[in-house]
Order: structure tokens, then sequence, then C-alpha cells
């Protein structure tokens, strides 16, 4: 009677104490659909003589007492007392408790733990870029649904403890050689790693290095520029040069033509001047009269001689202007009468 009234109030107790555990919103054990998994507890020196029971949301399901198993199967249970779920489905999460009681039926260990599914992670596919303006690969460790899940990197199998993020971004200067690389995803569940990859990256000549497109750009317009301007500059020169050469070919013209003039001036003057202007000693030349001016002539000697001016003397002769000269013509001959 007292063993039962121990019993029952054990019962009670893990049944105050599940309901509590159903209550929790954490999670402590997770588990993949299909897994085999051991739930985490030990108790160590259990014998026939203890008395064990697994309940799983407040059903019993697994209960051994004096070396008999009313239920559940004694190959689910380890030999430390721990529950064995050799297929997890939807139905297996919930909360699980185990009670271990002396022979005395006194309280000798009891454990709590909430179960949760989560998915197994995908396996990763590792791949890179080659980033020339920084000169570095940048690698990616590409997988469905990141979130909450944990990156690690390898280098020739060499675990890079610092590096645990999604990519992985390392110079040029560290890939001299054939490196590999492999990135490794883990959640709660399971862990996959992804197949090695050697990246291959030309380094950059010196120019792209020193230079940015921007910088080469701002380079070619401002050239561009400046040919611009000189182009200008040259065809303004031109034409200031043609312009002066122009003037100093017509100014050359006008030299020429004068020279050529004051050449000839003597030449054209001095037969008109000695014709128009006779010396003192030669002769005065008159125009020979027609026959009819002849006749006249002879006929009214004394009208002529009548009719002529008084001479001027020879100072009013000096004041009046020089004749003009006249062209030359050919005097005709004098008519014999």
């Amino acid at each position: 009677m007292a063993s039962f009234a121990a019993t029952l109030g054990v019962i009670i107790l893990s049944g105050v104490i599940n309901l509590s555990a159903a209550n929790k919103d954490t999670c402590e054990i997770y588990a993949a659909l299909g897994q085999r998994l051991t739930l985490p507890f030990v108790f160590k020196g259990l014998t026939n003589l203890h008395l064990l029971k697994w309940t799983h949301n407040r059903t019993i399901i697994f209960y051994k007492d004096q070396g008999r198993v009313p239920v559940g199967k004694p190959e689910d249970i380890t030999h430390t007392g721990s529950l064995i779920l050799k297929n997890i489905q939807p139905s297996s999460v919930g909360t699980y408790q185990v009670d271990v009681l002396h022979p005395n039926r006194t309280m000798a260990e009891t454990w709590t733990g909430h179960l949760c599914m989560m998915d197994k992670v995908s396996k990763p596919q590792l791949t890179y870029h080659c980033d020339v303006k920084s000169s570095a690969v940048n690698l990616n460790c590409n997988v469905a649904k990141p979130q909450g899940l944990l990156f690690s990197w390898t280098l020739d199998e060499k675990t890079l403890t610092s590096e645990t993020r999604q990519t992985l971004s390392i110079s040029l200067a560290q890939l001299k050689g054939e490196k590999s690389f492999t990135c490794s995803v883990t959640n709660k569940v399971s862990k996959e790693k992804s197949d090695s990859v050697r990246p291959t990256c030309e380094s950059p000549s010196p120019s792209l290095l020193c230079f940015t497109s921007k910088t080469v750009v701002a380079v070619l317009a401002g050239g561009a520029g400046l040919l611009l301007l000189l182009l200008i500059i040259i065809i303004i020169l031109c034409c200031c040069h043609r312009c002066n050469k122009t003037q100093m070919r017509s100014r050359d013209k006008v030299g020429l033509r004068m020279l050529s003039v004051s050449k000839l001036e003597p030449d054209s003057i001095s037969p008109d001047y000695e014709t128009m202007h006779p010396n003192e000693d030669s002769p005065p030349l008159s125009p020979e009269p027609s026959p009819r001016a002849c006749y006249e002539n002879v006929s009214q000697p004394e009208a002529q001689t009548e009719n002529r001016p008084p001479q001027l003397s020879t100072a009013a002769e000096r004041l009046q202007p020089s004749p003009v000269p006249k062209p030359r013509t050919k005097s005709p001959q004098t008519l014999n009468i």
C-alpha cells in the first residue's frame, strides 16, 4: 500500500513536470525527417530493479518495472535508460520525459526535453568570381534557405577558423599555385560539404591596377579636348599666316608696279618733252598748214601782223605756267608752192 502511494505520487509529480515542460516554447532537441535519434539522457547504474518510465506529450510510451516491460520494447532503451527514436516523423515532435525510481520507489532521476523537427541542409554549390578592380577572388557558398545556417571554409584541407560567412574573399596574391577551396553548411540536424574548387584568375596588368575606368575615361576625354584645342589653334595660325602672305604679295605687286612706272617714265616723257620744249638753238617747229591755210597766209600777211598781240616781257613769260605736253604727231610734209 505504501509502495502504491509512492508510485502514484511520483506519477502525479511527473505529470506536473510534464505539463510545465509542454508549455515551453523553446526546443532543446532537433531532428530531421526520417532521422534516427537517441535522446540525451544518461543514468549510470541502471538495473532491472529500477522503475523506468518514458512519456511523450504525457502519454506513456515505455514502462519497465522489476525487469518487466508491459509498454514499449526493450530494444528501444539503452543500457543507460535513454530512449531511441528510430524514424523521426512529424508526430514525433513534442515533449519527452523520463523518470527513474529506486527499488524503494523513491525518485532517482528525471529528465525533460522538447523535440523539434528541422529540414536537412542541401549540398552547397561553390562558385567564384575574379574581381580585377579589387585584385581579389570572391567565393560564394550557394545553398537554399541560408537563414540560420552555419558556414565554414577550408583551404587546402585546412579549416579557416575566422571565416564563418557565406562569402569568402581572397587576394590574387594568395592564389599563387593551385589552391583548393571547399565550403560546408551546417544546421542543428545535418551538415553538408561542397565539392572542391580551384579558382583560376589572371593577374591584371599594372596599368589596370594603377588606373580605374573613371580615370582612363577622364584622361581620354582630356586628351581629346587638348587635341581639339591644338587643332583650332593650328587652323587660326594657318589663316593668319595666309592673310599675312596675301598682304605681302599685294604689297610686292604694288612695289613692282611703282618700280616699273619709275623706270619707264624718263623714256616715255623725254621725247615728247623735247618735242614740246625745243632747245634755243633749234628752230621752232610749226605744224604744216593745209593748202588753204597757206593761201590765206600768203594773201593776208599784213592782217596777221596787225592782229598779233604784243610780246610779253621776259619776266612775264617766266611767271606763266609751263605748257602742258601734248602727244607727238608727225608734221605733214611742206608743200612747195
